[in-house]
């Protein structure tokens, strides 16, 4: 069973002038379980609004997007249950600066998964060892270099245990 699978994607914009820029055009994926895809592109090319449409972060002009079997683009799928399921991470990390990194780390586990806060403590520190930054817990975001933010946040989108 494909874990992702994307048919005939779009996605459309219109610029303040009435032009309509074609981001997406037809993009057809599948994604097995446990396969890695990377996706490829010079900048402008739609990698970005692909990827946000599988979480909703975009809505798409047309076409289908399944993450297993539950169809994302359906007006009725329960976008709380796609956002749970599928961890993102961009350009622009999006920490809490006024919270430390084990605060941004346990934030959404606590509150969405209802996880006890030993469980989300734990697996935040498990994620900060295997990222190379569990002397940085108690440390804010802006305190950290670029690239310490970049794993604080894949750390964030892996204590919510996604599938994608």
């Amino acid at each position: 069973m494909a874990r992702i699978r994307i048919e005939d994607l779009c996605k459309d914009y219109i610029t303040a002038n009435n032009v309509v820029v074609q981001a997406v055009q037809q993009a057809n994926l599948t994604v097995e379980v446990g396969e890695v895809v990377v996706i490829i592109g010079p900048s402008g090319s739609g990698k970005s609004t692909l990827l946000r449409s599988v979480n909703k972060l975009e809505n798409p002009t047309s076409g289908r997007i399944f993450i297993d079997d539950d169809e994302v683009t359906d007006p009725h799928s329960d976008l709380r249950k796609i956002r749970e399921e599928v961890g993102m991470v961009f350009q622009s990390f999006n920490l809490f600066p006024h919270l430390t990194v084990m605060q941004n780390i346990t934030l959404a586990p606590l509150k969405v998964k209802k996880m006890s806060k030993k469980e989300a403590e734990k697996r935040a520190m498990d994620l900060l060892k295997m990222v190379g930054l569990e002397e940085k817990a108690q440390v804010h975001p802006p305190q950290l270099s670029g690239g310490q933010q970049q794993r604080v946040a894949i750390a964030r989108a892996l204590a919510m245990e996604p599938k994608v």
